[in-house]
C-alpha cells in the first residue's frame, strides 16, 4: 500500500512531465524559452502545459479525496492545501528541473532527445519535490520511494510513447 500512496501523490507530477509530449501537436506558444541556454526543444508551450496539467490533476485529486478509498491512499489531506498553488508549484518544479538538466546537457553537448542517465529520469521529480517541500513535508521514506521508482516508470512510459508514435526515441 505504501508504494501506491507515493504513486498517487506523484501522479500530477508525472502527468505534468508528460504533458509537453502531448501538447506538441498544439501550435500555441511554440517558442523556445531560451534556445541558447536550454536548447530549442524547451518551449513556452511545454512550460504552460506542464503547469496546467499539474493543476488539473491536483484538482481531480481534491475531488476524489471525498471517497474513503482515495483518502486511504493519500499522503496528504487535499482539503488542507491550496490546490491551485500546489498544482502550480509542482508543475513549475517539474519544468524547472527539466530546464536545469537541459542547461547542463547542452553544456555537455548532448543532443536533444539523447539519453543522459540518470538525470533524464530524475530531473522532473527532484524539481517538483524541492519546490513543494516548504509546503508539503513528505517523509524521507516517501521521497526515497519516489526517487527509486521514478526512473523505471519514466523509461517504461517513454517506451510506450515510442511505440504509439508520440516519441522518436524509446529510451
Amino acid at each position: 500500500m505504501v508504494i501506491i500512496e507515493e504513486l498517487y501523490f506523484a501522479l500530477p507530477i508525472y502527468v505534468s512531465n508528460m504533458s509537453p509530449v502531448f501538447a506538441r501537436r498544439i501550435n500555441f506558444l511554440n517558442y523556445p524559452i531560451n534556445e541558447k541556454l536550454f536548447g530549442s526543444h524547451k518551449t513556452y508551450r511545454g512550460l504552460v502545459s506542464g503547469i496546467l496539467a499539474s493543476i488539473i490533476f491536483f484538482y481531480i485529486q481534491l475531488y476524489l479525496y471525498r471517497f474513503n478509498a482515495i483518502k486511504s491512499i493519500s499522503l496528504i489531506n487535499y482539503n488542507e492545501i491550496n490546490v491551485l498553488l500546489i498544482g502550480f508549484l509542482a508543475g513549475f518544479g517539474v519544468i524547472t528541473g527539466d530546464l536545469i538538466k537541459s542547461y547542463f546537457k547542452r553544456r555537455k553537448n548532448i543532443k536533444p532527445g539523447k539519453s543522459w542517465i540518470p538525470f533524464d529520469q530524475l530531473d522532473f521529480i527532484l524539481g517538483a519535490l524541492i519546490v513543494l517541500y516548504p509546503f508539503i513535508k513528505l517523509s524521507l521514506k516517501s521521497i526515497l520511494i519516489l526517487i527509486v521508482l521514478t526512473p523505471f516508470l519514466h523509461v517504461g512510459a517513454n517506451h510506450v510513447a515510442y511505440y504509439i508514435k508520440l516519441r522518436k526515441e524509446k529510451w
